[in-house]
């Protein structure tokens, strides 16, 4: 059974459906819902996130971002999606698709943030199994990579939980938290094999 459902007759109204969430860019109307858990999980989210900009929570600098997105999806390089829990509505977190290069390379860097109140519930693992589905199916990607820091165990486990494979590191690789840190390295090949989680089971 396909893991996600895809809505896609206009780029704004794109949708993923993965088990227990749905995904799609956000919308003017979520700026209050996003500002709100993004502050929420400040503490959270710091130690793994380049440092915020001072104006990073307000309404202009959400329409930036929206304009952005919008932008950067009508040129193929980038898909950016908040993550709903189905039930509820609820807003959980946010995941990407960007850095698309095309031609010889077809591959794509997979980024993705979890709101403090629903961390270590498997939410990020089903999120980031429908975007791969997403990635190889529609976008016709090749590779997708991502990388985390060595202390993020749970982004690490969660990768290898969805068939990547660690690579490598990148020393002093980006600047998270306002210092230049080396990263664990991670891609996943079209074809490569992928154990799922259990349905409706969460793994953490």
């Amino acid at each position: 059974m396909a893991l996600f459902r895809l809505t896609r007759s206009a780029e704004p109204s794109l949708t993923l459906r993965g088990e227990g969430h749905y995904l799609r860019p956000a919308q003017n109307a979520d700026f209050l819902a996003w500002a709100g858990l993004r502050e929420r999980s400040r503490a959270f989210l710091t130690p793994w996130e380049p440092t915020w900009p001072d104006d990073d929570l307000t309404r202009l600098a959400f329409r930036r971002r929206l304009r952005r997105q919008t932008e950067e999806m009508a040129r193929d390089e980038c898909f950016a999606f908040l993550i709903f829990d189905e039930n509820s509505d609820a807003l959980v977190g946010g995941i990407t698709l960007g850095g698309i290069r095309r031609g010889v390379a077809q591959a794509a860097t997979l980024g993705y943030w979890m709101g403090a109140p629903y961390a270590g519930q498997g939410r990020m693992t089903r999120a980031v199994a429908a975007v791969v589905a997403f990635g190889f199916s529609s976008l016709r990607l090749h590779r997708m990579e991502a990388a985390c820091i060595p202390e993020n165990y749970a982004s690490a486990s969660l990768l290898k939980r969805n068939g990547f494979e660690r690579e490598g590191v990148a020393r002093a690789f980006l600047r998270i938290n306002g210092a230049w840190r080396d990263h664990i390295l991670f891609a996943r090949i079209e074809g490569d094999p992928c154990d799922p989680a259990p349905k409706g089971s969460f793994l953490g």
